[in-house]
């Protein structure tokens, strides 16, 4: 009960955010592309600035730790790729970066925390960072790439995110810090971006009316929340993980598709509609897959 409780108390302030969305995209001709831009290019960024710069993070486990989360996204998006083969070009690319780009952030956190501690949510801020990173780097080249690898790789270092997160890191290892007024600035900016990529989902599958589970779509989210959980242990065991790393890796696999991946399709003009379909039905299923998968955590080695 206490598990499911946590749950909800997780799950319903991300459907009241994105059902706000909803009904202002059904009832308004909302912009959904400059709710995106905003997102991406000034909050998004900010949010990854706030994280780096004020989380304890390091150690040879941690290292190992994302290692395997980005051979296990890569892996998956592979493995969701083949599964679709008849599909179109840009439906097929929308697939693999469903697969790929997971909720390590708004859902994946407070459940980590709940689940595994604090031990556990420190592991669980690795992997959001690197799924950060991961998205910006796989999604445009991925939702870019029908225009050219070169026209994807242009665009992939225009993204304020990526120089963002170099520069933050450029501060830990000098040890310094910006202006208290900066960094309350960048607070504000970064408690901002969640709220506002699940109103861009929201008014996004407002304005399309209805989801449409396709073969496509089903295939995106199955493979991403009832299939990834089993290739993080063995892919963790293959790294020689264990115990709470293993559990925060293996948590991680349920999490559903990121919202940032129907922000990254909706900015590059990729298959929109398969995007946002996918992270719908992957975070429902993922209510289910999630109770599941913690329950089994503590029989993991």
């Amino acid at each position: 009960m206490g598990l499911l409780l946590a749950l909800v108390n997780v799950i319903v302030p991300v459907l009241i955010v994105a059902g706000s969305g909803f009904v202002l995209g059904r009832l308004f001709p909302l912009d959904a592309g400059t709710i995106s831009k905003i997102a991406l290019n000034a909050l998004t960024p900010a949010l990854c600035l706030n994280v780096l710069l004020t989380t304890e993070v390091s150690g040879q486990v941690g290292l190992t730790l994302v290692g395997a989360y980005v051979a296990v996204s890569l892996v998956g998006a592979a493995i969701g790729g083949l599964l679709v083969p008849a599909v179109a070009g840009a439906t097929r690319r929308a697939v693999m970066a469903s697969v790929a780009i997971s909720n390590s952030g708004n859902m994946g956190l407070p459940i980590a925390l709940f689940a595994l501690g604090q031990a556990g949510f420190e592991q669980s801020v690795l992997m959001f960072l690197a799924s950060v990173v991961l998205g910006f780097v796989v999604g445009p080249l991925l939702f870019g790439s029908g225009q050219g690898s070169v026209a994807a790789l242009k665009g992939l270092v225009k993204l304020p995110v990526l120089w963002t997160i170099a520069f933050a890191l450029i501060l830990r290892l000098l040890g310094w810090s910006l202006p208290l007024g900066v960094m309350r600035g960048v607070e504000m900016l970064s408690d901002a971006a969640l709220p506002m990529v699940l109103l861009a989902l929201g008014v996004q599958l407002g304005a399309t009316k209805r989801v449409t589970i396709t073969r496509a779509v089903l295939t995106a989210s199955l493979v991403r929340v009832a299939g990834m959980p089993f290739l993080s242990l063995g892919m963790g065991l293959l790294f020689g993980l264990s115990g709470v790393p293993l559990q925060a890796l293996v948590l991680a696999g349920a999490m559903p598709t990121a919202v940032n991946a129907f922000l990254l399709s909706l900015e590059y003009k990729g298959d929109v509609k398969t995007v946002a379909d996918t992270v719908t039905l992957s975070t429902l299923l993922s209510l289910f897959v999630v109770v599941g998968v913690t329950a089994a955590l503590p029989l993991l080695p």
